[in-house]
């Protein structure tokens, strides 16, 4: 197979390949539209948008493969150039948006702690916007996760040794610098006078449905939680770039031999 065929081939099989994977997006889009939780539904246009994007994409560039078309396979390139300067302002903004804020050890136990003015104006004013936080909190902040702690951890001891995930660590439990004692891992002793004035010492009770769910504290939880995926997602984007830009650069080779060869006709 010559150097023309081969790069005509690849385009034609990477993006027939792409068309299947597009319709798998659109259909679990589908999918999420059916659910009654808020948090799948409020994903299923970005994710539907996603594959209808990716199959007209796909299509556009099987279709320029498979009949040696230099139009189309000009507006293939064109497009996935715009995919590829999408996906790199993208991934660049979230490492700058998560580039800070690491949380903080706490004395006599292995989970962190994080405090909101640790992250970035832009998570500050988006996480104290009330709506935003109510959304936040329906997807993130679920009632079950504190009260599974003292189910999983029996005793103090237990608890003190526990890797708490940022959002139990944040919301199921005051700020260490109040000050309470704390009797199990779902109960704090809170007739000691707090020894802060961290406003979160007020608002946190022992309460199933109260906890610390409205405090600043929960807040920079549910800050780290997006971060660290967000950090995931933006580490996929860069092995997506480096794989996107390889099929482009065969891309050209595909279209500058179709143009070749409509040029001899």
């Amino acid at each position: 197979m010559s150097t023309a065929g081969t790069s005509t081939f690849v385009i034609r099989w990477v993006n027939f390949l792409s068309m299947l994977v597009a319709v798998v997006v659109i259909g679990y889009g589908v999918w999420m539209s059916s659910q009654h939780d808020g948090c799948h539904k409020s994903l299923t246009l970005p994710i539907m948008a996603l594959g209808s994007i990716m199959f007209l994409i796909s299509v556009i560039g099987f279709l320029g493969a498979l009949k040696n078309n230099s139009i189309l396979l000009l507006t293939y390139l064109i497009m996935l150039c715009l995919v590829l300067v999408g996906i790199l302002i993208f991934t660049v903004l979230v490492f700058i948006v998560t580039n800070n804020a690491s949380g903080h050890n706490v004395a006599g136990f292995r989970y962190k702690e994080y405090e909101l003015q640790d992250y970035g104006s832009w998570f500050i004013k988006k996480l104290n916007n009330t709506h935003n936080w109510k959304q936040l909190q329906s997807c993130f902040v679920k009632p079950e996760v504190c009260n599974s702690l003292p189910k999983r951890y029996k005793t103090l001891k237990q608890y003190k040794l526990a890797n708490l995930t940022p959002i139990e660590a944040s919301c199921c439990r005051p700020p260490s610098q109040c000050g309470y004692p704390a009797v199990n891992a779902s109960y704090y002793d809170l007739s000691f006078h707090p020894v802060s004035s961290n406003k979160d010492c007020k608002l946190y009770k022992n309460s199933k449905s109260i906890k610390c769910y409205n405090c600043d504290s929960c807040k920079a939880g549910v800050a780290q939680y997006i971060k660290t995926e967000w950090r995931v997602v933006a580490i996929f984007n860069v092995i997506l770039f480096v794989i996107l830009s390889m099929i482009y650069f065969v891309g050209c080779c595909a279209r500058r031999n179709a143009a070749r060869m409509h040029s001899k006709v």
